[in-house]
Formats: C-alpha cells, sequence, structure tokens
C-alpha cells in the first residue's frame, strides 16, 4: 500500500463532502456561518479562526454552555480547524484535538441530537480525518501499533468509509497482528470493492501463518471474483511448488505458460514440475526455454546439468549414456562458471569425468575442488 501524501490528500477530501452552508442557522451564528463559508471559497485560515472567534464569544455562560444549537456549531467549527489546519498555523493548544474529540463525543450522546445530524455527521467525518492523517503518519514512522488505533479511531466516526478497512488491513499486518489483519482483508474481499491486492495480502499472509489451505481457498475465491486476473494462478503455482506437490500442479502448467509466455521464472517452475514427474524431454524443453528468457539465471543451467545427468545412468545404451554426460558436463560447467564457489556442482563434474575417462578436466576440477575446500 503506498502511502504517498497525494494519496493521503486525496482521502481525507473524500470525506469531507457535507456542504457548510447547509447547516440550519439563527440570527446568533450567522457570522460563524459566514467564515465557514468563506473558507471554503477562498481556502483561508484566517476565516476559520474568525468563525472560532464568533463561536467561542457564544459560549460564555452555563445556559450558553448546555445550548445544543451553539455547541454543535462549535464542534463544526473546531472539528474543520483540526482536520485542515494541520500543521497548526493557528496555534491551537496542544490538547485541542482532544478538546473537540470530547465535545463530539458528548453532543453524539444528547438525546435531542438528532435535530442536528447532518452537523454531527460532519464533525464526526472531520474527525475521521484527522485520525486516518495520524494513522499515515505513524505508518511512515513504522509506529504500527499506534497507527491500528488511530484507524480504529477513525472508523468510530466514520463507520461506512471501507477505505478504512485497508488501512486497518495494512497496519494490523505491519504490526505482526497477522489474526486481526485477516478480519480486515476478509471483510474486503466480501465486499463490492474487492481488490487483487486484498486477496494476495489475504493469501501471504496465510501462508506465513503456515495455512496454504487457505491461502489456496483465498485464491481461489480471487478466480471467482475476478476471472480475468492471472496474478492468482501464479500465486497457487507457487504454493504448490513450494510444498513439492507436483502432481497438483502440474495440471495448471498450460494455463501457467500461456498466461507468462515470457516469464522465464514461469518456465523453469513449469520445468522442474515436469522434471520431477520424471517428463523429461518436457522439462528439458522447458529448461531451454527459461534459460533463453533469461541467460543469467543459475538455476535452470544447473538443474538441466542434473537432468542430462539422471538420464545418462536411466539408459543402457553406453553411446547414448556417454553423450548425456557430456551434454550434462558442458551445463554443469556453465553452471559453475555462473557460481564458481559452488562445490556441489564441482563434485557431480569430478563423477561425469571420472566416468568418462577424462584425466585432463578431472584433474582440474580436482584441483579446484582442493583450493575450495582447504
Amino acid at each position: 500500500m503506498k502511502l504517498s501524501r497525494k494519496i493521503i490528500t486525496l482521502v481525507l477530501f473524500g470525506l469531507f463532502t457535507a456542504p457548510l452552508t447547509g447547516f440550519c442557522q439563527t440570527e446568533a451564528l450567522k457570522v460563524v456561518v459566514n467564515n465557514l463559508a468563506y473558507y471554503k471559497q477562498h481556502s483561508e485560515l484566517k476565516y476559520l479562526a474568525n468563525a472560532k472567534k464568533s463561536v467561542d464569544s457564544l459560549i460564555k455562560t452555563r445556559k450558553d454552555s448546555s445550548n445544543l444549537g451553539k455547541n454543535i456549531y462549535k464542534a463544526i467549527v473546531y472539528s474543520s480547524i483540526a482536520y485542515i489546519d494541520s500543521t497548526n498555523k493557528l496555534n491551537q493548544p496542544a490538547n485541542f484535538f482532544d478538546q473537540t474529540v470530547n465535545l463530539v463525543n458528548k453532543l453524539a450522546q444528547h438525546k435531542k441530537i438528532y435535530k442536528y445530524q447532518t452537523e454531527l455527521d460532519f464533525s464526526k467525518r472531520c474527525l475521521a480525518n484527522v485520525f486516518i492523517r495520524n494513522g499515515f503518519s505513524q505508518i511512515q514512522h513504522l509506529d504500527f501499533n499506534s497507527a491500528v488505533t488511530s484507524f480504529e479511531n477513525a472508523q468510530t466516526y466514520a463507520p461506512t468509509f471501507g477505505k478504512i478497512n485497508a488501512y486497518m488491513a495494512f497496519a494490523n499486518t505491519r504490526a505482526g497482528r497477522l489474526p486481526e489483519a485477516i478480519k480486515y482483508y476478509t471483510t474486503l474481499i466480501n465486499s463490492d470493492s474487492v481488490r487483487t491486492e486484498y486477496i494476495i495480502a489475504a493469501s501471504n499472509i496465510y501462508k506465513t501463518m503456515g495455512d496454504t489451505s487457505k491461502a489456496l481457498d483465498v485464491l481461489q475465491k480471487g478466480k471467482k471474483l475476478l476471472p480475468a486476473e492471472r496474478s492468482f494462478l501464479l500465486e497457487e503455482a507457487n504454493i504448490y511448488n513450494n510444498k513439492r506437490d507436483y502432481k497438483a500442479l502440474e495440471p495448471m502448467l498450460k494455463g501457467l505458460l500461456d498466461a507468462y509466455s515470457t516469464d522465464a521464472e514461469v518456465f523453469f517452475i513449469a520445468a522442474n514440475c515436469y522434471d520431477h514427474l520424471k517428463q523429461y524431454d518436457r522439462a528439458e524443453s522447458l529448461y531451454l526455454r527459461s534459460i533463453e528468457l533469461n541467460k543469467a539465471a543459475y538455476d535452470p543451467v544447473y538443474n538441466l546439468g542434473l537432468l542430462c545427468l539422471k538420464r545418462s545412468t536411466a539408459i543402457k545404451n553406453v553411446n547414448e549414456a556417454e553423450k548425456n554426460r557430456q551434454r550434462a558436463a558442458q551445463w554443469l560447467q556453465k553452471a559453475y562458471e555462473m557460481a564458481p564457489k559452488n562445490v556441489t556442482t564441482l563434485k557431480l563434474l569430478q563423477l561425469i569425468y571420472a566416468k568418462n575417462g577424462d584425466e585432463d578436466q578431472l584433474n582440474n576440477i580436482n584441483s579446484k575442488l582442493q583450493q575450495l575446500t582447504n
């Protein structure tokens, strides 16, 4: 999840949608409302400062403090400042945001707050924005547990804003709270806004938790929900490959190769699968294709050398067996050149040259082995 400043800004303004001029008002509150409207038109903080000064002047006595109408406008002004003035250019006290939260919470419990539901919802959205902003800042500072708390608070004030579930899932994952992260990803996957990254993230978490069955279930669900997304097939194939369940992997290979026709790693996975299933002709062809696509890759070169060596031991014809050993030597020599400190490769070459009676090459390999093992 990329948490750039641009994305943060878009998220915050996505929630700030209530029309300031739409709130009901009395004559005494007209100055407050006008200043809020001026801010919306001109985006100058001085109008918010004027709105705060005006609303504060209206609440002086105990009677004023219990006036629901005046306090709801105080909440509107205070929450707007908390949201908009993120760098505190208006020099509010350190506890200003906490005061605003307490005010909104108190108003939410008022028995007649239904008369001002639009205004209250606006203030709640502003508070949610602040908590989201705090959460993103905490993520950037790697304080993931605090970010989780911030996003939880944001969800309290904006429960219908679905993207908070994604922020919660991400923060919980980075905090190492994997079961909690899965709950949020499950909610996202079951929503109308399911995305590829949610499926992949949930599958990866299950793999981290050691539950590959559930990881596969999530990927299967992803293929049904987003049938055009090919990455799920690759993720599924990787699970079977890592489990060395080549029987389960084999039926997927054709679709996988069609979907990733220029991916060297995919061709290597397919070749390795056929290799283990002793379908050597297919395996060799795919190893060669993988090498063609990525000439710097070590694994297909080494595996192809091993495959030729295995074939040499299975062939009864002496001449054919020797030809396969020679091919094995060529590929393993290339593998050695790519990884010159790999003792295993040298020992295989030692075995081949001894079998073929190639004394010069054998002496050369013995010398290299002695240098590495001393």
